[in-house]
């Protein structure tokens, strides 16, 4: 795969980092970036045999994704900018419903759209200088990429409107006691913390992973019954190899070795 703003690396533990590349714009996203993100949650990463988990970041130590490209969104129409908003959903719906764990890994600002795709990710591990916001009401338009609804399910309606409303930013360790960061680390180890979790993913039964993010993902679309599907993925990982081996190895009391089956 080749990208021109994202850079794709992966170590000898199968995990991938994924970095922004545009640290002359604070890696702000445009709308390239944004698709070439959507391309490898759909594609790209099918040229990887294997994968335990996703990093995501930003290149430097100023910015994680800084905001969107504003002067691009001049040049829109409404119908272009909707369209642009809905392209906006597809890359970051791809990094929601992911069969491997997502982390963003926040060293530093993540404004606006940068905000909406640290959202967009299952876990948010931020430096002690991290500061989140979006400040799109400031120019006279509103969230496109999701942060009206994400913000919402992280941190409650009352402060999702606050935050929304007056475009405030907050710094790390707020973003930590309202939920919207799992972690705070010292800056600089933003990526070596959500390596950390993601290796403890390592030993656990893959499509059991994969089952539990799709079904908790659920729980947010209206459209389906998460009760449900928990009950029907519950009953087919019943009938997987994994589990049988999983069930096995806790009565025998060593450690599982999944296959993936």
């Amino acid at each position: 795969m080749s990208y021109k703003n994202i850079l794709i690396e992966i170590d000898e533990d199968n995990i991938v980092t994924l970095t922004v590349n545009r640290p002359k714009a604070y890696n702000a996203i445009n709308r390239e970036t944004m698709n070439e993100i959507g391309d490898f949650f759909l594609n790209g990463y099918k040229e990887i045999k294997v994968i335990l988990g996703v990093v995501v970041t930003g290149a430097g130590d100023k910015a994680f994704v800084a905001g969107a490209d504003i002067k691009a969104f001049l040049d829109l129409d409404n119908e272009g900018a909707a369209t642009l908003s809905r392209e906006g959903h597809i890359a970051y719906n791809a990094i929601e419903n992911f069969h491997k764990p997502v982390i963003a890994a926040v060293n530093g600002f993540s404004l606006g759209g940068g905000c909406e795709l640290a959202m967009a990710c299952h876990m948010r591990v931020a430096g002690a200088k991290a500061k989140f916001g979006l400040p799109e009401v400031s120019l006279g338009i509103i969230p496109g990429y999701g942060g009206t609804q994400r913000l919402i399910q992280l941190i409650g309606k009352g402060k999702a409107f606050e935050l929304t409303l007056t475009g405030d930013m907050i710094g790390a360790e707020e973003a930590h006691k309202l939920g919207l960061a799992n972690h705070v680390v010292k800056q600089g180890e933003e990526v070596t913390k959500a390596k950390s979790i993601l290796m403890k993913t390592a030993d656990k039964g893959p499509i059991a992973i994969a089952k539990a993010i799709s079904t908790m993902n659920t729980y947010f679309n209206k459209s389906q019954n998460g009760f449900e599907l928990e009950s029907v993925e519950f009953g087919n990982l019943a009938a997987t190899a994994d589990f049988k081996e999983g069930a096995g190895a806790f009565i025998e009391k060593r450690k599982a070795n999944f296959k993936g089956k």
